[in-house]
C-alpha cells in the first residue's frame, strides 16, 4: 500500500524539499502553496497525512486544520504542522486546532522523515497472528 501525503507550504524551496523527501520515502505526494488549494486537494482525494505550514495565504494552517477536523470523513487524516512559530502558545494553538504533531522550522529531514513514518505506521492495519 502506498500512502499519500499532501505537503502545504507557501515557500517554494521548502515545498520542493519536502516533496523530494516524501517521494524518496516512496509516498504518493501532492503539493499546495496556500490553504484554499490545500482544502480543494483534500476534497478531491483524501491524503493519509498532511504536512501543513501555519503561515499560509488565503487560509492559514490553523484554519485548514480546523476544517479537516470538522469533517468526520477526514478523521483518519494525520496532520503535522510545520512552522517557524516555536513558542509554546503557538504549539498549543496548533494542537488545539487538531494537529497530531507540531514541527518547528528549521527542521532536519530526518526529523520530518521519522515523524511521517511514525504517523503512517499508526495507520497500518495490525498484523494478526
Amino acid at each position: 500500500m502506498t500512502y499519500s501525503v499532501l505537503v502545504v507550504d507557501d515557500e517554494p524551496n521548502i515545498l520542493l524539499s519536502l516533496e523530494f523527501l516524501m517521494t524518496q520515502m516512496g509516498l504518493d505526494v501532492r503539493v499546495a502553496s496556500d490553504g484554499e488549494t490545500a482544502l480543494d486537494a483534500i476534497g478531491q482525494r483524501v491524503p493519509d497525512l498532511v504536512l501543513l505550514d501555519v503561515m499560509l495565504p488565503k487560509c492559514d494552517g490553523y484554519q485548514v486544520c480546523r476544517k479537516i477536523r470538522a469533517n468526520p470523513k477526514l478523521d483518519q487524516v494525520k496532520v503535522v504542522m510545520l512552522t517557524a512559530k516555536g513558542k509554546d502558545a503557538e504549539r498549543e494553538k496548533g494542537l488545539d486546532a487538531g494537529a497530531d504533531d507540531y514541527i518547528i522550522k528549521p527542521f532536519s529531514n530526518r526529523e520530518v522523515n521519522d515523524r511521517v513514518k511514525l504517523y503512517l505506521e499508526e495507520k497500518s492495519p495490525a498484523c494478526s497472528t
